[in-house]
């Protein structure tokens, strides 16, 4: 039987979240823009979903918008603050996932928007000094695009520092909180943000459904042209049994939150320790036992010819971790996030990322199959 520690790219979905999908494909059938019975059945279903999802946000309905995932999400964030609320600097990280890092890409070439990336510790924290030197000495409109916890290597920003800075600057404040969703608890009454994204794959729910938090002063155009559907705000037929799936696993997410974290975090904690005292020349990248995620360990191998294909070997072995590495070497261009931290650094780096379903038993099995393939 494989074991599965990459929870950090996607989570098993909980099979009570597929029992709430398979009522919502049986029952469900009318579109939720008809006016007929069946049309106004679905639309009920969505907007209960909607309900669910901003209160445990404590949000408003009216601002939360469903999607296709973090990445529409992001990508919607981030142009339409460009396109409709007039931003014309965004100050961002060199650490962030993709979707950000090649949207600010485009808008940068594309629109002459100026993008400043902050300063960071070399685990990957955010220089705040240098953030406030940077907003202090914005001109024109300012958006702050900075993800709660780095999905590489769970380095977590402190979110209300930065939206007090934002909120004393005058600046927008969007946040990729893709990883922490149903982790943490979010409190948008108290967080002041102008755009918060979401993604239910990451929290046990199903893929291809997602959600972006608007907050109220800060209405935007829609992202896709079409019809009518979520308030104008993003054209397309709704996909009801994957709002409704996502729903059902943030309030299993929430509700089981500090059992689920006592358990991925005693199991982290416990690997953490076994491979420091059964391997020599690791490393921990990030802030794991600080400000860290606790259900991401990003772990450093020294280099040599038995970690070099450690990666594969481990999944060959029956266990699924991601990699990501400074160095490049033919097609592996190495991870940004290593990079832009560590460059020039030669350590080949392993994720190990943990959920709830994980045992004890894995991880010793982990460890057994590790001291195997490395001696």
């Amino acid at each position: 039987m494989r074991i599965y520690l990459d929870n950090a790219a996607t989570t098993p979905i909980d099979e009570r979240v597929i029992e709430t999908m398979l009522e919502a494909l049986r029952n469900t059938n009318g579109n939720p823009s008809s006016i007929h019975q069946e049309g106004r059945t679905a639309r009920a279903a969505i907007e209960q979903a909607r309900r669910q999802i901003a209160r445990m946000l404590n949000a408003s309905i009216g601002e939360i918008f469903f999607t296709s995932g973090g990445t529409e999400s992001s990508n919607m964030a981030l142009k339409r603050a460009v396109q409709d609320l007039g931003v014309r600097r965004i100050i961002s990280a060199r650490t962030e996932h993709h979707c950000v890092w090649h949207s600010l890409e485009t808008l940068e070439k594309e629109h002459g928007v100026e993008v400043i990336y902050v300063e960071q510790e070399s685990n990957g924290h955010i220089h705040l000094e240098h953030l406030e030197t940077l907003l202090q000495h914005s001109e024109s409109k300012t958006l702050v695009s900075l993800m709660h916890a780095n999905n590489e290597i769970g380095t977590l920003l402190d979110l209300d520092r930065v939206s007090a800075l934002c909120v004393q600057y005058n600046a927008l404040f969007h946040t990729d909180t893709v990883q922490t969703i149903g982790f943490y608890p979010i409190d948008l009454s108290k967080t002041k943000v102008a755009f918060l994204t979401g993604s239910a794959h990451k929290f046990h729910g199903p893929k291809g459904i997602g959600f972006i938090y608007i907050n109220n002063d800060n209405m935007i155009h829609p992202f896709i042209d079409g019809g009518s559907q979520e308030r104008n705000m993003r054209g397309g037929t709704e996909n009801i049994p994957g709002i409704l799936g996502m729903a059902k696993a943030l309030e299993l997410a929430c509700v089981e939150m500090e059992q689920r974290r006592a358990h991925i975090r005693g199991l982290r904690d416990y690997f953490a320790r076994e491979l420091q005292a059964q391997f020599v020349g690791l490393e921990f990248n990030g802030d794991p036992f600080g400000q860290g995620h606790y259900k991401i360990l990003s772990v450093g191998f020294p280099p040599g010819p038995r970690t070099d294909l450690l990666l594969l070997n481990l999944d060959i072995a029956g266990v699924a971790v991601s990699g990501g590495s400074a160095c490049s070497s033919g097609v592996d261009v190495g991870s940004h996030v290593m990079n832009a931290l560590r460059p020039g650094s030669l350590q080949q780096t392993l994720r190990f990322s943990f959920s709830h379903l994980n045992t004890q038993e894995e991880v010793d099995e982990v460890l057994f199959k590790l001291k195997e393939i490395l001696g």
